[in-house]
């Protein structure tokens, strides 16, 4: 059975919330997107043109003084059905997420302790960077956003990444507490 290509739907999705340009969609996977979804810049061009082609999207030519003109694109009535049928759709499968840590560390007993620890700790660093920058988008939401028709369903997605950083986190501590 052939895979949902589920970056088109991240893009019908992402123009709902006034993203109309390549370079705005790019913020919004940057900014947000990236910390659970993947989508590179080469995907989302082909990927609008593949939109516009099937009617889900327009694009408009907007003039800017000074500067080259640039694409503006637009979900169409048909773009926003393909969305919301997608939405109800049942979930494909449960993501494996590939985790080069746990790989390391089943393979762990071939080499010493001392690296094994290092190397959790390094994690540990990387982990709470990563949940420092989900509070300060949330700080960002809660002042710029709340207003916005998304913001609660970004807090929520936030509040996943959260609490699987904080498992994560525990889970480093705990490991590093045995392996000592």
């Amino acid at each position: 059975m052939k895979k949902t290509n589920q970056t088109r739907y991240a893009i019908l999705g992402i123009l709902t919330t006034g993203c109309r340009t390549g370079y705005q969609i790019k913020q919004m996977i940057d900014n947000s997107l990236n910390h659970f979804w993947k989508i590179s810049y080469g995907q989302i061009y082909p990927t609008l043109k593949q939109l516009v082609e099937e009617g889900l999207a327009t694009v408009e030519d907007s003039i800017q003084e000074g500067k080259p003109d640039k694409k503006e694109y637009f979900l169409t009535v048909k773009g926003e059905e393909e969305l919301r049928n997608w939405l109800q759709f049942p979930l494909e499968d449960i993501p494996v997420n590939k985790n080069e840590v746990l790989l390391k560390l089943f393979f762990g007993r071939h080499q010493d302790n001392d690296t094994t620890v290092e190397f959790l700790q390094n994690y540990h660093e990387i982990l709470q960077k990563r949940y420092d920058t989900y509070e300060g988008i949330e700080s960002t939401i809660r002042m710029h956003s709340l207003d916005s028709a998304d913001a609660q369903y970004w807090l929520f997605t936030l509040d996943y990444g959260k609490r699987i950083t904080t498992a994560e986190i525990g889970w480093c501590k705990d490991t590093i507490a045995k392996l000592s």
